[in-house]
């Protein structure tokens, strides 16, 4: 499996007041999008998320979103290795993931372009 790279996720209180700072951080504009009543900001390695408590309270327990070439190889990696896949692979605006947990209880979240 390759890593490609990781993704630092953040959940905000207001988007709209954070993407402006991420922005200029990362040098680029942010890719906006909804998913599951959550409003993501995706800014170079920042992924910035707002909306209701119980929907971040889920999304804080994922610990990074990890780029790899292929998500379906992935899991098989992920499973040979002692990883339990919670969620996936399913299809996303920007490409495919999967939510595993690995051996010593870290989630993380695992994407790629798609194909």
């Amino acid at each position: 499996m390759e890593i490609l790279g990781a993704t630092l996720r953040i959940c905000v209180d207001d988007l709209e007041a954070s993407v402006p700072f991420y922005e200029r951080l990362a040098g680029g504009s942010a890719l906006r999008f909804e998913r599951g009543g959550v409003s993501v900001a995706a800014v170079g390695c920042f992924l910035l998320m707002s909306g209701p408590a119980a929907e971040l309270d889920i999304l804080r327990k994922v610990a990074a979103t990890i780029a790899v070439k292929d998500v379906e190889e992935a899991r098989q990696v992920l499973s040979d290795s002692g990883a339990r896949i919670l969620a996936g692979p399913v299809a996303t605006p920007a490409g495919r993931n999967l939510i595993a947990m690995h051996p010593d209880g870290s989630v993380y979240e695992y994407v790629d372009r798609g194909a």
